[in-house]
């Protein structure tokens, strides 16, 4: 627990750094190697930080803002994984055991989380807010974390979980209570 705790310290920390006379570029701390582990700081220069927040500002409502969040956190990891060893990483917690930059659910939620306020710091989140880390337990001893975002519209909540998929590929974003149920992605995009 202890580990797990100064993981979520660490993995909080978000930057925006302006360099004189330029657009914004963006600094995330990222977390690997399972429970926050390691933590890297991450630069995206502000081209990158351009394109991010252009592809967020696309969405006109609440749900064209969780689609564009698929693709915009899904190119965040990307790079970020140019930058890091978490390019190692694959879906779940077995595909890569033993990999350096491998990333749990702890891993996952912590570096989402960050991604998606770093969106909500630069104005590219307009139709929802970020809430703290939500976890879901069965069988008294398996747990699971995701980052969490709310409708501001709605006040419906999402999870944002990338652990479902292979390193920068698209997110799991689903309705919150299809997710502690113990919803899949493939039950998810079967109801949708």
């Amino acid at each position: 627990m202890r580990r797990l705790l100064a993981g979520v310290v660490l993995c909080s920390a978000l930057q925006v750094q302006a360099a004189p006379g330029m657009a914004q570029g963006l600094e995330l701390d990222i977390c690997y190697n399972y429970g926050c582990l390691v933590v890297q700081a991450v630069s995206l220069a502000p081209e990158q930080r351009n394109v991010l927040v252009g592809e967020m500002l696309k969405a006109t409502d609440a749900a064209g803002e969780r689609e564009q969040l698929e693709w915009v956190i899904a190119r965040m990891y990307r790079w970020a994984g140019e930058h890091s060893p978490i390019g190692a990483d694959r879906a779940g917690d077995y595909l890569d055991l033993g990999a350096h930059g491998r990333m749990d659910c702890i891993d996952h939620a912590h570096t989402t989380t960050v991604m998606l306020e770093l969106l909500r710091e630069a104005g590219a989140l307009r139709h929802h807010r970020v809430l703290e880390i939500a976890r879901r337990t069965s069988w008294v001893i398996m747990q699971h974390f995701t980052a969490v975002i709310e409708d501001t519209g709605s006040g419906r909540r999402y999870a944002v979980d990338t652990w479902f998929r292979d390193h920068g590929e698209p997110p799991v974003v689903m309705d919150m209570e299809h997710w502690k149920d113990g919803g899949y992605p493939d039950d998810w995009n079967a109801r949708r």
